[in-house]
């Protein structure tokens, strides 16, 4: 779907919202990579339950670009290509039949709000990645969605174990609304940089700025740094 279609109020506003934080985070603070910030009792990776600048919700808050596409499980597909030594498409009964596995993590949001210890049933990325066998010279993910939508990744970000494609949220199909059938979740960073309703993994030898790296939102988007928004220049 052409970016044509989202929601041009919504891009606008964070787009002058991150031009206006641009290298910069709530309060006026530069980011710094070097000191973990936030609260509560270490997760499973060392770092505090809660990202600074976060607030928890018990809700799932819904966002998106003004397009939510309704993807039929028989008209669904899942294209892996790129730098790759043996690209392919997974249909939902292929994608099925791959080794799932259950998994509780956190979701985090740039808009600041956290919702904590979801349940997410589906794939690792890795899997996917192992399946294509990565040529050498593959060193970043680029991946789209249904919706026209676009994130990218380093490659060691993506093969992180809690990197997952879902399709189950807390024992019920992924509703359509947060990325269903199917969508990306990167625990680890900010959940933009996980796409709803997954279309295409890319594997690129350089890398290739997604929709809001390309509008000035973080291209590394750590949580426990307040890495919100770019230093660069926004388009």
């Amino acid at each position: 779907m052409p970016e044509d279609q989202f929601n041009e109020n919504v891009i606008r506003a964070k787009t002058n919202r991150a031009k206006e934080k641009r290298g910069t985070l709530a309060g006026g603070l530069q980011a710094d990579m070097h000191i973990v910030q936030g609260s509560g009792p270490a997760n499973r990776h060392g770092m505090p339950k809660l990202p600074t600048g976060q607030h928890e919700v018990y809700n799932w808050p819904v966002l998106d670009l003004g397009v939510v596409p309704n993807v039929s499980l028989d008209k669904w597909l899942l294209e892996i290509s790129g730098e790759v030594e043996n690209p392919y498409s997974l249909t939902w009964k292929d994608y099925m039949d791959i080794p799932q596995v259950t998994d509780i993590s956190d979701f985090h949001c740039v808009t600041t709000w956290s919702r904590m210890d979801n349940q997410w049933i589906g794939v690792r990325f890795k899997t996917l990645a192992e399946k294509a066998k990565l040529k050498p010279n593959a060193k970043f993910a680029y991946i789209t969605g249904y919706d026209g939508y676009s994130t990218n990744l380093k490659l060691e970000e993506c093969l992180d174990d809690d990197v997952l494609i879902v399709h189950h949220w807390n024992g019920q199909p992924l509703p359509r609304e947060h990325g269903g059938p199917a969508r990306m979740i990167t625990p680890r960073k900010y959940a933009w940089k996980g796409s709803k309703w997954i279309r295409e993994i890319i594997f690129l030898d350089k890398e290739q700025l997604g929709f809001w790296e390309l509008r000035g939102y973080s291209n590394t988007a750590e949580p426990w740094y307040n890495d919100r928004y770019s230093e660069g220049p926004v388009v």
